[in-house]
């Protein structure tokens, strides 16, 4: 299993214009420098009146599946 961490600061506007746009995907770097995409709704449990920050790690599969998502801090 692969893991990645990535630090996060998104307003709520921000998280809902992504949430209920066509693609539903947020784009960030990681803390390794690799440019990761995942689904927006992976982050829906985190999300307060003033957006979603923290740091996160991020597992995945060797075939790039997502299996699961802690937040760290």
């Amino acid at each position: 299993m692969n893991e990645i961490i990535v630090d996060l600061r998104i307003s709520s506007e921000e998280f809902l214009k992504v949430y209920r746009g066509p693609s539903r995907v947020v784009s960030t770097r990681a803390r390794d420098g690799r440019r990761v995409q995942f689904p927006a709704n992976i982050l829906r449990p985190w999300l307060l009146h003033e957006g979603i920050r923290g740091t996160f790690r991020i597992r995945f599969s060797d075939a790039g599946k997502l299996e699961d998502i802690q937040r760290l801090s």
